[in-house]
């Protein structure tokens, strides 16, 4: 069943651009260029990739209507240099095509969670307020993270919890919340956190609070993020133009891991730094959220030799 919500894409939108400077760098040789900002957010990155290459020409993207909204406003000073529209990773594609692009001179995208969408209690993302079991990403379509919980069995969702959110006690979380459910006390995200409670207790070592890799996990499930992200990668593969530039920019080791093995596993690709670039200590200082992300940047090399020579020697 999908469920639906009303929107205001009026909203504002804040997210504060992670590692501007380095996102710069990688793409300043670009010159005259056709940009996709898959994430396009609050346009942070985008404004300043437009201001950075006078000649750019850039399209961004982005799942949240809230956001698309708020990038359009903010990119509006560019005219028609900037295009901004409603599309999930897998539709990228589709639309670069409708506006009759083929490849492109550069790839951005930012996998983390903007702090509108953490801070609206409304997306049921946190539980630092009482909220819906939502947790999508695009308010407008797919399935909530109460109908997942429902629809998964206890041991799927304990799999869930423990794969997609590292947690050791994934199979008691499991069991609590699956409890709450039939006992109707998971009607909202302060019950989802108790559950949780109910099953680790209340106090971590690590200092983290207990829910905090369970809601991760569904959030992650909810919105198949690590599978938008391989459609993603896989797209890019063929979209961007050799010398063109992949940037990404994740905030958990399961997304680092996908684009590190998509640069290291693919002949397509050349890794610009052997390592990831992570935010400076005065940048982690200033934004305390930025301070797991990793920046990975490769350049497209084109098709192998020996397949060229393929496709030359075709009649």
């Amino acid at each position: 069943m999908m469920a639906l919500a009303r929107i205001d894409e009026t909203s504002a939108f804040v997210h504060v651009p992670v590692m501007l400077d380095e996102v710069l760098a990688a793409f300043r040789d670009a010159g005259p260029a056709v940009l996709v900002d898959a994430t396009v957010g609050g346009a942070g990155h985008a404004t300043a990739l437009l201001d950075a290459l006078p000649e750019a020409r850039l399209f961004g993207f982005d799942r949240d209507p809230v956001a698309v909204g708020a990038a359009r406003r903010a990119l509006e000073p560019f005219g028609a240099r900037a295009t901004v529209e409603h599309a999930a990773f897998h539709e990228i594609g589709e639309a670069l095509s409708r506006h009759g692009v083929a490849e492109v001179d550069g790839l951005l995208a930012d996998l983390g969670v903007s702090s509108e969408q953490l801070l609206d209690a409304s997306r049921g993302m946190s539980f630092r307020a009482s909220g819906p079991l939502d947790m999508r990403m695009d308010p407008t379509r797919g399935e909530t993270a109460r109908e997942l919980v429902e629809r998964l069995s206890q041991e799927e969702l304990a799999d869930i919890i423990y794969e997609l959110g590292d947690e050791r006690a994934s199979r008691r979380i499991a069991r609590c919340i699956k409890q709450a459910l039939t006992g109707e006390r998971l009607a909202d995200t302060l019950d989802l956190r108790r559950a949780v409670v109910r099953a680790v207790g209340p106090r971590r070592p690590s200092g983290i609070d207990p829910a905090t890799r369970t809601f991760q996990a569904l959030r992650m499930a909810v919105n198949d993020e690590l599978g938008e992200l391989r459609t993603l990668l896989a797209l890019a593969r063929g979209l961007v133009r050799p010398g063109g530039t992949l940037a990404v920019v994740s905030f958990h080791s399961l997304e680092d891991r996908a684009v590190k093995r998509e640069i290291a596993g693919h002949p397509g690709w050349e890794p610009v730094v052997k390592k990831p670039l992570v935010p400076s200590t005065s940048e982690a200082r200033r934004n305390p959220r930025a301070r797991s992300a990793k920046l990975r940047v490769a350049r497209a090399l084109g098709p192998e030799p020996d397949a060229l020579e393929r496709e030359e020697s075709r009649p």
